[in-house]
Formats: C-alpha cells, structure tokens, sequence
C-alpha cells in the first residue's frame, strides 16, 4: 500500500500562524496514539518525513516553530510554558484528545514541559538527544559555536553543510538527504534559541509520572549522553538507550534503529498484532 503524503495545514493559534503537518493521518491505525513531535532547533517539518513516514502506521503530528520553515516570524517572544500551551491548543483544533510525545535536541526542553503541564493529554515520552536545560553538560565548544551562530543557519549551503556535520556521528548511520532543510529566518532562530534561555526542567522532573524512554547518540558532540544519564536519573519511570556511532541527528541518521526502539516503547508492535 502507498503511503500517503502528509496534510500541510495553517492554524492561527494563540495569536501566531502555525504550519502544521500531519504523516500518516489517513492511515488505519487501529486505535493507535497518534505522536506528537517537538522537532530540533532551526528544523523544518520536511526534515522529519522520513522519520514520518518510517512509523506508518503511527500518526505523526509536528509544526513549525514561528520563523521556522513555513511559519511566520516571530512578532513577540515565546518560551517554553507558552509553546507548550500552544501544542495543547492545536491538539483541541485538530480534535486529539491525546497523543505520545517525542522531543529531538531542542524540542526536548519543550516536550518535558509539555509533558508536566498537560499531563493529562500524554500516553509516554520521548526524549532524544536532549537535556535537562541550563543544568547540563556542555557539548564540544566547536559543534556548539556553529549550532549557536544564526550565520551558520542563514543560507542554504550552510545549513545543510552543519546539519551533515551535526549528524554525521561515527559515520555508521544511513545516508541522509538534507536537501529538504530550508533556513529559519534570523528573528525565528533566534527567538527559537532564546525561548529555552534560563530554564531547566531539574526541579520538576522528580515529579514526572511520565513512562519515558531517553534516546542518545554516543557520538553526540552537542548534548553528550552524560545529559542523558542525567535525566534518567532524575525521571522515575524512565529507560535509556544508546545508539552506537550516533551523532546529534540520530534520529535521522540511525532511523531504522530508533524507529524500531519507538515502536517497541509505544507499544505498536503489539498493537499491529492485535489488529
């Protein structure tokens, strides 16, 4: 059976204009949680299709932040608590009362404060080369001046260029297509950047009553698995798993294997069993 293309929809949601896409929503999917996506900093949702389309027959939802891909800039700042919300709201547009979570690198921040804000609405977590916030362990000082410096996400050639850098890793993982990656405007990167400055996820995640499964990549040069060590420890209900030769885009680079731990962790095999 094709797979069919994702929905690409403009929502107005809490006085921003949202693209938001959604993979696989046609699909029978037998009651499964649909997986909501909180993607990495700078990345648009066309990055993310292969992943998407991977998880057939999962729902796969995921918006661009504003000034990100499609969306518009920016007019005020955000940060995590209100973008938080904002998912919340476009889960009430779209009529989903509940879904699973995956957060990748930045989006990590904002899906652990989904997760605490709108418990109510969250089967498990995700969170995959990510930190607890300002509390972390720094990664090399070279990989984090070109994820920090918006001239390096600016221009086509230079995105693509660090992005291939950033996922590379021990260079085991599958060749990825980054031809799909389109720059953030300046104000979207780092209005972006900026919505994570200052916070940490530390005191609360002892609270956190959350199943969640920590994704990390050995060869992370951004968030060192030491960060994912860290919020194992700190989550109650929580397991870790490494990904072998994994840079900070596993998730791209390393998709067959992290797909196969997601489906695992959410219970989909099971679930396609039964059906």
């Amino acid at each position: 059976m094709a797979i069919p293309p994702p929905r690409f929809t403009s929502l107005r949601v809490h006085g921003r204009r949202l693209r938001v896409s959604q993979w696989n929503s046609s699909s029978e999917n037998g009651g499964i949680l649909p997986l909501l996506v909180f993607n990495g900093i700078g990345m648009n949702l066309e990055l993310l299709g292969p992943l998407a389309q991977a998880m057939t027959p999962r729902p796969v939802l995921c918006f661009d932040m504003p000034g990100i891909g499609k969306s518009p800039d920016p007019l005020v700042p955000y940060n995590a608590v209100t973008m938080a919300l904002t998912a919340s709201a476009i889960l009430d547009r779209l009529n989903i009362p509940k879904v699973d979570v995956l957060g990748i690198s930045w989006g990590g921040g904002i899906a652990q404060q989904f997760a605490l804000q709108h418990r109510a609405r969250i089967g498990r977590l995700v969170l995959a080369a990510t930190s607890a916030g300002m509390v972390m362990a720094p990664g090399s000082l070279p990989a984090l001046a070109r994820l920090f410096d918006p001239s390096e996400y600016s221009v086509a050639k230079a995105l693509r260029r660090n992005l291939a850098i950033l996922y590379n890793g021990g260079g085991t993982g599958e060749p990825v297509s980054l031809n799909a990656a389109t720059p953030p405007s300046t104000a979207g990167f780092l209005y972006q950047l900026a919505a994570l400055a200052g916070w940490s996820s530390v005191p609360m995640l002892p609270l956190l009553d959350v199943p969640t499964l920590i994704l990390a990549g050995d060869e992370d040069q951004v968030v060192p698995p030491l960060n994912s060590r860290f919020l194992h420890a700190l989550i109650p209900d929580s397991r870790m798993r490494l990904i072998r030769g994994g840079g900070h885009l596993f998730m791209l680079s390393h998709r067959d294997e992290c797909v196969g731990e997601l489906n695992r962790f959410l219970g989909l095999e099971q679930a396609v069993e039964i059906a």
